[in-house]
């Protein structure tokens, strides 16, 4: 059976992009998941004199665990416009250790806020850079007003969580292939 990983770009103990990232993995028909989260990866801020001494452990931890999974979702938080920095000094490191970052495979590209725009300028971000870091398919999916949307671990909004099933759906084709 195909595995694919799943986690959110924040460090937020009570990351929504977690719950979103974790029900989209929770809705795969045939395929296993494991979910990381960022939180146990510490890093240094990536610099040019940082890599001088040579790749953090978990740098290396994190990046060698792509390697062994079929695919990946990943729900981006948004900050002030952009990826969190806790996401995107991890994704520096990765991509310094590997370019292609998501290794070729499919990747769900998700995201979600507390306001109606549900992240799209960090989606926007994503999949303008991830095309070019190794994801061989994009398939994204935005969850706007979170706390009116997601309540008691789901998706309660049928519509968009008959659009979430269809880009899991997508997804997983994908992977399966």
């Amino acid at each position: 059976m195909k595995k694919i990983l799943a986690f959110a770009g924040s460090t937020s103990s009570t990351s929504i992009n977690k719950k979103l990232a974790t029900f989209a993995a929770e809705n795969l028909e045939n395929t296993s998941f494991d979910v990381v989260d960022l939180r146990d990866f510490t890093l240094p801020i990536f610099s040019e004199d940082e890599e001088k001494n040579g790749f953090p452990e978990d740098a290396k931890k994190f990046n060698s665990l792509l390697d062994n999974y079929n695919g990946f979702i990943l729900s981006l938080a948004e900050h002030n416009g952009s990826y969190a920095a806790a996401f995107k000094n991890m994704f520096d490191w990765s991509s310094r250790i590997k370019t292609n970052v998501f290794r070729d495979k499919p990747l769900l590209l998700m995201a979600t806020s507390p306001g109606g725009m549900g992240g799209r300028f960090v989606l926007a971000a994503g999949e303008q850079r991830f095309s070019r870091q190794g994801a061989s398919s994009l398939i994204t999916f935005s969850l706007p007003s979170f706390y009116d949307n997601f309540k008691e671990s789901k998706i309660v909004n049928k519509e968009l969580l008959a659009s979430l099933k269809e880009q899991v759906k997508a997804f997983e084709i994908a992977v399966n292939q």
